[in-house]
């Protein structure tokens, strides 16, 4: 796990377990957009479907927004599917037990990695053992990774970076992400070294590679 400031050695950035999220220090883990709800019933209030929505869809491209996927937190806390969309993004409802705000959306074939995850994750496995295992299930065909580079679209802030009654996100760290699988930094002549407001190749060589590009919030002084 690492952060950009200062630079180390990386976990969400993705590839978003997210077993972080990208801070508003802007920390980054192994596969972004691979969210961990919690499976526990929470002790706050879960916002109404419509809501949860609204933010979920908040960091895909507006013109994708509408037919996307949602999951989401049923009143009883539980990890569920908000919306049924029949668009190319599954996006992910922040969750409300967090104290940072976290929305993500992924191209729809990155779902079955992305669910293996939190399934694994679920079954109470840690980080290290949940990237071994599903990398052992790509290299056997067991589970599937898209062929050609797939997108994903994050934003992570403050709890109050999400304004519910406009759909509005400000103050929060914007990432984008496109998987490309064993990519390495000879293949794309990116650079391995995490950047801000640079591209660079995270976890390059392995199922999940993929380019990094961290927007931080305006007013955030990575220097």
């Amino acid at each position: 796990m690492c952060q950009l400031r200062p630079m180390c050695q990386l976990r969400f950035l993705p590839v978003v377990a997210l077993f972080c999220w990208l801070t508003p220090t802007l920390t980054v883990a192994d596969t972004p957009g691979d969210e961990t709800p919690s499976n526990e019933t929470p002790l706050v209030t879960i916002p109404a479907a419509e809501t949860q929505i609204a933010g979920a869809v908040s960091p895909a491209p507006e013109g994708m927004r509408d037919g996307a996927t949602v999951h989401g937190y049923a009143n009883d806390g539980e990890f569920v599917t908000l919306r049924q969309g029949d668009g190319d993004l599954i996006c992910l409802a922040d969750d409300p037990s967090d104290q940072r705000f976290h929305a993500a959306c992924y191209f729809k074939q990155l779902e079955p990695f992305m669910a293996r995850g939190r399934e694994l994750r679920k079954q109470g496995l840690k980080r290290d053992e949940v990237l071994t295992t599903r990398a052992a299930e790509i290299d056997s065909g067991k589970l599937s990774m898209p062929a050609q580079p797939s997108a994903l679209y994050s934003l992570t802030g403050p709890k109050d970076s999400f304004d519910a009654a406009s759909g509005i996100v400000t103050g929060a760290n914007r990432t984008y992400v496109v998987y490309i699988p064993y990519a390495t930094a000879e293949s794309t002549g990116l650079s391995p070294k995490p950047a801000v407001n640079a591209p660079w190749i995270m976890s390059p060589g392995k199922p999940w590679a993929h380019i990094m590009l961290v927007q931080p919030a305006e007013g955030d002084d990575t220097d």
